[in-house]
């Protein structure tokens, strides 16, 4: 083990994790948890303002926001996996919080899209969705994200039911899939497949891992 021959000690590699799962429970881990969900749409307004974006700057902020709305994705169905094989559970603590940025930035990046592509014209908007697929799907993906931001609340949890709202939340194994087929369509136009291609295997990755844990024999977490 590179740790051991560097000479950090297991009881060293122990002591990190408990001092970074206390971290994690510190007061002030949500709010600067939260200051940094905010940093890219700070960023973009800041580089939009500032001539910053290149040569198409409302097509940059579309696509940018667009960028973290599946960043924020791929960071939610991360946390159940890096809380169940790193064990440390506190990281279940953001996990919501995760989840509702990306909405939130997939709001922004539809609001971006109907402002700065559509004029904010209702009836060229359905129309545009109607006509273009690679829209037309992303749109699907949103419309899927609404009753998941909505019961993201206890009072959601209370009134569904754990197993009910457990149930209403694996919609993120369309959602996800969706998103990302609607990225490819998106660079396909430009045949840009890289990030594709990097997107398209953390969300297998972590999806497959999901079903795996799930249907594996007296699996009692299936978060």
């Amino acid at each position: 083990m590179r740790f051991l021959r560097n000479g950090l000690q297991p009881t060293s590699i122990a002591l990190l994790i408990l001092s970074f799962r206390s971290a994690l429970l510190h007061p002030l881990a949500k709010p600067l948890a939260f200051a940094l969900c905010l940093l890219p749409l700070t960023w973009l307004l800041w580089g939009a303002a500032n001539g910053q974006l290149g040569a198409n700057p409302a097509e940059a902020l579309i696509r940018g926001l667009g960028d973290w709305t599946l960043r924020f994705l791929c960071l939610t169905l991360a946390v159940t996996p890096l809380r169940i094989r790193a064990r440390v559970p506190q990281l279940a603590r953001f996990r919501r919080m995760l989840g509702v940025f990306t909405f939130g930035y997939a709001c922004l990046h539809l609001l971006a899209y109907g402002w700065l592509d559509m004029g904010l014209d209702a009836g060229d908007i359905g129309r545009d969705i109607l006509k273009r697929p690679f829209i037309l799907v992303g749109f699907a993906s949103w419309l899927l994200l609404l009753p998941l931001a909505a019961t993201s609340f206890n009072r959601a949890v209370r009134a569904l039911g754990a197993a009910q709202w457990k149930a209403l939340h694996r919609l993120v194994y369309v959602i996800a899939p969706l998103a990302l087929l609607h990225f490819f369509w998106m660079r396909a136009g430009k045949n840009d497949f890289a990030d594709v291609a990097l997107y398209g295997a953390t969300l297998g990755a972590l999806l497959l891992e999901r079903l795996l844990r799930y249907f594996a024999p007296k699996s009692s977490d299936r978060a």
